[in-house]
């Protein structure tokens, strides 16, 4: 299924695989993909072009992710960039959050779980109205309700994302099963209504409106219009 918004993303990987497969699937999702096999030429394609996304490992020859992130920061491009990275420890990760990257992959990581940060950094903030708005935070797991911080755990994350990828209109349930825990893996039905009820005791419980709602044999659907009073579970017809 092809996403609402076609973004401009630089895949930056010097695993030709790799390269070929992240490409390949941002294009079936919708977005137009331009490649890059090391750090020289990505840098260059980063300064030449207008992207929305940067696709950046941080482990290229000639020039690696930190030094690219650097120079794009310091001529001030706005791109959103995501780091891929073997790396797990946390100075590595915080490094490249230091120089300006908005987010983080440690390898090996599900192609769904790319589509949905990168899908939350294309909308770090998404309003229905002066009361109901989320900023998300893919790097620390965060979602910004009413000027409250939300921490989320990586799977009620990537809930939230897909949620808000589509934001008033009903994802099927299935969908939302790929979109958090893959296609490959065999996820029953109830495991995702126990993630959507962790997902509502910190998004909804706290507040006098309810975003998230049940549509009935469908899914679920996020409404960020604050029209939801009741502390139960809403249930509506798409």
């Amino acid at each position: 299924m092809k996403h609402a918004i076609t973004l401009r993303i630089l895949v930056v990987e010097d695993d030709t695989r790799m390269l070929e497969l992240l490409c390949r699937g941002l294009r079936e999702s919708g977005h137009a993909v331009m490649p890059a096999s090391d750090g020289q030429s990505g840098l260059e394609l980063a300064t030449g072009f207008s992207f929305d996304i940067i696709v950046l490992d941080i482990g290229l020859p000639h020039l690696d992710g930190y030094e690219i992130t650097r120079a794009l920061r310091a001529q001030e491009k706005t791109a959103r960039i995501l780091m891929l990275t073997a790396r797990d420890t946390e100075d590595d990760i915080i490094r490249g959050l230091d120089l300006g990257a908005d987010d983080y992959l440690i390898k090996p990581f599900s192609f769904p779980e790319l589509l949905a940060r990168i899908q939350a950094l294309a909308r770090p903030a998404l309003g229905g109205g002066a009361h109901a708005q989320l900023a998300l935070d893919p790097a620390r797991l965060t979602v910004m309700r009413n000027n409250t911080a939300i921490q989320l755990t990586r799977t009620e994350f990537l809930l939230l994302s897909s949620l808000t990828e589509v934001a008033g209109r009903p994802v099927a349930r299935r969908q939302l099963i790929e979109s958090v825990w893959g296609k490959q893996h065999s996820v029953h039905s109830n495991t995702l209504d126990v993630l959507v009820n962790a997902l509502r005791a910190k998004l909804d419980a706290p507040f006098a409106s309810k975003l998230i709602s049940t549509v009935r044999g469908t899914g679920y659907c996020l409404r960020l219009e604050e029209t939801y009073k009741s502390a139960e579970d809403e249930e509506f017809i798409a």
